[in-house]
């Protein structure tokens, strides 16, 4: 298995590293094309500013939720189990907003033999403006097993 992190490295307060994506049309058509979502105010300018006052199309929150499991992939592993991860969507992104995923380990506790991280989560635009609040529950591997 390739595991990137172990339950002993983590402690409560550290820094998941970031990870950033500037997103543009082609990053949402690749997703709406893979999700069966082609949604006219995430593709078309004018459906964006007519149906939801914004300055045009603009990005689909599921989208970040997949950056979210994107990033805790990249810093633990493919292997990895993200055994829970909830958000709010609080402010719309833009086409060529940079969204940058953050995470900050709040817990850690063994239950039921499972080596639990519990996490905050958000992404945050380019002007430092968390737009997608959350948690997430990552099961880690131990090096004692």
């Amino acid at each position: 298995m390739a595991y990137h992190v172990y339950f002993e490295d983590v402690e409560v307060g550290d820094s998941v590293p970031d990870w950033s994506r500037t997103t543009d049309f082609m990053h949402w058509n690749r997703y709406a094309a893979v999700n069966d979502e082609f949604v006219y105010i995430h593709m078309d300018d004018d459906a964006g500013r007519r149906g939801a006052n914004e300055q045009g199309a603009f990005g689909m929150g599921n989208l970040r939720f997949a950056y979210l499991i994107n990033m805790l992939r990249d810093w633990a592993g493919d292997e990895v189990e993200v055994r829970e991860l909830g958000v709010q969507f609080r402010a719309i992104n833009q086409k060529n907003d940079t969204l940058t995923c953050t995470a900050t380990v709040t817990e850690k506790t063994v239950e039921d033999g499972e080596h639990l991280v519990r996490l905050e989560v958000n992404v945050d635009n380019q002007d430092g403006r968390g737009t997608t609040p959350g948690h997430a529950v990552v099961v880690l591997p131990s090096r004692g097993e």
